[in-house]
């Protein structure tokens, strides 16, 4: 039996049916699939449910962090830490798989040994096409390097604790399993000998950076950030990952109880030291329980008294923007509250941040 993940949030249904019809034509039908929507809106996720539900070897998984930045990792260790045995196969929404894949990924499948499999990428206009997987024009392949669609002995990833659940948004977490596998004595195989997938033409995550703040959680710096640990993971010949637990997601209580409290708001300016102290102080005293934070644009940097002062030399409060008040805010979450229940926004005028948490019994940091 192979088990396919389908990590997922937030993208359009012709892709995810065509990668699901492909599957419903495989030549030999041992595998089941889980798709695991991290966090998608709320119509966004009842289509694609009631789409996923129409595939009897498919199981429609939410988790609870749609108000949470993109973790591919968290999303397959939800499902790889209560595999019991077997072998997974990393999905994307944007495959198209041969009528043999699976049968051939069978057929590799080696204990002590991951697989990775070469990847025919189309074009904007091809990947608009419905045709028969060989009436594809492919425009180019993938190379070795290309870590992301791999096979794997379920053992060997809970050896290592799974996925490393420190990258968040994009970039790293798929070559760095290879390397912590590779350094725990499993054997890392790139498959090239035919074209067994085909990717659907997306617009890439960096295209959709921006350098001010927007509803959509984004982190300048992130892909360089996440490059960084990978490079630390190769030098310190890391294996195992996540000390303070992997694969454990919100639940759906503590969800509601984050989306609808009720109780006292602490508001806070973007004043350099008033974030600073935030940051450093506050987050990491926290008492039990639900604590939230909204912090807004202080407006006296805008009158013409602050202006004055400023202007000639006098001592005034020093602000950081909003988008770096996020991006620092993101950048403590993910290193250090990754793993308490919380929600976090930027409101749709963009001129304030919610962030809400709870701090469960025992610190997590």
């Amino acid at each position: 039996m192979l088990t396919i993940i389908y990590p997922y949030r937030n993208r359009d249904t012709e892709r995810i049916k065509r990668s699901l019809d492909s599957l419903q034509q495989q030549t030999v039908r041992d595998f089941n699939v889980y798709f695991v929507d991290y966090g998608s809106d709320k119509e966004i996720a009842s289509a694609i449910a009631s789409l996923v539900e129409k595939y009897d070897f498919a199981e429609y998984r939410y988790l609870f962090t749609q108000f949470q930045p993109w973790n591919k990792s968290k999303a397959l260790n939800s499902v790889i830490k209560h595999l019991k045995e077997g072998y997974c196969f990393v999905a994307d929404v944007d495959m198209i798989f041969h009528p043999q894949f699976v049968e051939r990924a069978i057929s590799l499948q080696k204990e002590e040994t991951a697989t990775y499999f070469k990847v025919g990428f189309l074009s904007e206009t091809e990947s608009q096409k419905e045709l028969a997987f060989e009436d594809y024009t492919i425009d180019f392949p993938s190379t070795d390097e290309a870590t992301g669609l791999t096979m794997f002995s379920v053992p060997t990833l809970h050896a290592i604790r799974g996925f490393d659940e420190f990258y968040h948004f994009w970039g790293s977490e798929d070559t760095d399993v290879h390397v912590r596998l590779k350094n725990n004595g499993v054997k890392v195989e790139f498959y090239d000998k035919e074209i067994l997938m085909l990717h659907q033409w997306h617009p890439g995550y960096r295209n959709k950076e921006k350098a001010e703040l927007t509803t959509e959680l984004q982190l300048e710096g992130i892909v360089r950030l996440n490059y960084q640990h990978l490079k630390s993971t190769k030098k310190n010949k890391a294996t195992d990952v996540n000390p303070d637990g992997w694969g454990d997601v919100m639940t759906s209580s503590h969800f509601e109880d984050l989306l609808n409290y009720m109780g006292d708001v602490i508001n806070l300016t973007n004043k350099v030291e008033e974030i600073d102290h935030f940051l450093f102080v506050i987050l990491k005293n926290l008492p039990l329980g639900i604590s939230s934070f909204e912090i807004a644009e202080d407006t006296t940097k805008d009158t013409l008294k602050y202006k004055i002062k400023k202007t000639v030399g006098k001592k005034v409060s020093a602000y950081y923007s909003l988008k770096e008040v996020n991006d620092k805010l993101l950048l403590h979450i993910i290193s250090f509250y990754r793993n308490y229940p919380y929600i976090y926004s930027v409101s749709e005028a963009q001129n304030s941040i919610k962030f809400t948490l709870i701090k469960p019994t025992l610190d997590a940091t």
